[in-house]
């Protein structure tokens, strides 16, 4: 007998294969709509003096697509 799957066996248990994700994070600033490049930029317009952005202006949006999800059902996605 072939096996034709490329599966995990754990401990005589059939594991789930890690879903095919893409995600996408954006740091932004909520009032002004400002996109920094990073945490460490949003940080530091934080900690200026110059500026009156607190935390809670910025708003970290994730973006997560799924390109095929596992086959948990015993059908074809």
């Amino acid at each position: 007998m072939a096996i034709n799957d490329n599966i995990t066996v754990l401990a005589g248990k059939k594991t789930i294969p890690t879903p095919d994700v893409d995600t996408t994070s954006t740091v932004k600033h909520a009032t002004t709509g400002k996109v920094y490049a990073n945490e460490q930029e949003a940080e530091s317009d934080i900690s200026n003096p110059a500026t009156s952005t607190t935390k809670q202006d910025i708003r970290r949006d994730v973006a997560i697509n799924v390109n095929k999800l596992p086959d948990i059902l015993g059908g074809t996605s």
